[in-house]
């Protein structure tokens, strides 16, 4: 586990500033920092930085590789944020599903999708001990 002084930080790319504060205030992010080339969010305790870069947008996204999210560790946190999504009308590219069903590492997961094709998944596992 990381200390409690340590904050990830993530920067992706975005056609277009207020589109994406709009995105990601509905998902509860807190705007930290807008300047004319990128907005910096505080996401769910660490640092997502979008950068305007309109020509490095992903016409075509993929769940897998290429995703970012957050693993919760209580379920009523998972199913809160799920239902801010469906109750704010957020872009889902794929609904709530149970991965590896039946196996220790059964988790449940949903995918949104950003106005910048950048996918976000959020999932939570059963076992606890799965989450690393």
């Amino acid at each position: 586990m990381r200390d409690t002084n340590k904050v990830f930080h993530l920067a992706i790319p975005c056609k277009e500033l207020e589109e994406t504060v709009l995105f990601y205030e509905k998902l509860g992010c807190k705007l930290a920092r807008k300047y004319d080339d990128r907005v910096t969010f505080n996401f769910f305790g660490d640092q997502v930085v979008c950068h305007l870069n309109p020509e490095g947008i992903d016409l075509s996204p993929k769940m897998y590789p290429r995703h970012y999210g957050i693993t919760f560790l209580e379920r009523s946190e998972f199913e809160e944020v799920l239902n801010n999504a469906i109750n704010r009308e957020l872009p889902f590219f794929q609904e709530k599903m149970v991965r590896f069903a039946g196996k220790r590492e059964e988790h449940i997961t949903f995918f949104l999708i950003d106005p910048s094709n950048n996918l976000l998944e959020f999932k939570y596992y059963h076992d606890p001990d799965m989450v690393y």
